[in-house]
């Protein structure tokens, strides 16, 4: 296990075990992703046009920009 220790402004180093794993550089971005269990550090470095494709599914209908939007209000208002 790998440990950081937080200073007294609240930041943190990533233990550099932890920043090669995620491929993280000076200047770079990272995420905490809440995740039920804890956090998670993620990298966020990516383009957004690697993520193309990632939700594709064989035989699942395209759902439009509207139809999202319409959902994420739906949920919003049960908040």
């Amino acid at each position: 296990m790998t440990y950081a220790k937080v200073t007294s402004k609240g930041q943190i180093t990533l233990p550099k075990p932890v920043r090669e794993a995620l491929g993280l550089a000076a200047g770079d971005r990272g995420a905490f992703v809440e995740d039920g269990r804890g956090f998670r550090v993620v990298s966020a470095n990516r383009d957004v046009r690697e993520l193309r494709g990632m939700f594709y599914r064989p035989g699942r209908k395209a759902v439009s920009v509207e139809e999202m939007n319409a959902t994420v209000r739906r949920h919003a208002a049960r908040r």
